[in-house]
């Protein structure tokens, strides 16, 4: 079974209770229980903001193919805050929950709608500390690099 490893944010209203939302949400529909890595805080990225982020790195095991795991995970995140994560010019905004899919085991997809790996993890320190916790033994597919290496490089 895919081990799924899924990076949750947070920076407006009650952060933890955003993020706990979103985790008992996806046990629910994945019928499995999510390990979780400790929780990183780190500054927004990609966007200026005076609000930090709260994340959380979590795995959990799924039978459920890609495309319907991202459906899935957009479907909560729009759930707990159907408010756009994007300004109207297009960058990045402030938000409640986001919650991204990073990898499906050693999958790679490259389709309009996903991409496995996340195209940007490597750049992501909030994302690489909590999956070098939770996946320290995990290879990128494209640069055999783990998280600890990617996150060595940044």
């Amino acid at each position: 079974m895919p081990l799924a490893y899924i990076n949750i944010g947070s920076n407006q209203g009650d952060r933890m209770a955003n993020i706990d939302r979103a985790v008992a949400q996806i046990e629910s529909a994945l019928g499995a229980t999510a390990c979780r890595a400790p929780l990183y805080q780190s500054p927004a990225w990609g966007y200026d903001s005076a609000l930090p982020y709260l994340n959380l790195g979590i795995t959990v095991d799924t039978t459920m193919e890609a495309p319907k795991l991202m459906a899935v995970l957009l479907d909560i995140q729009q759930s707990i805050n159907p408010a756009s994560h994007r300004t109207a010019d297009g960058t990045y905004a402030d938000r409640e929950i986001d919650i991204d899919l990073i990898s499906l085991g050693d999958l790679t997809v490259d389709t309009p709608d996903l991409t496995l790996p996340h195209p940007r993890m490597h750049l992501r320190t909030f994302v690489l500390v909590p999956m070098a916790t939770l996946l320290p033994t995990w290879r990128h597919p494209a640069t055999s690099l783990t998280p600890a290496e990617m996150l060595h490089r940044l």
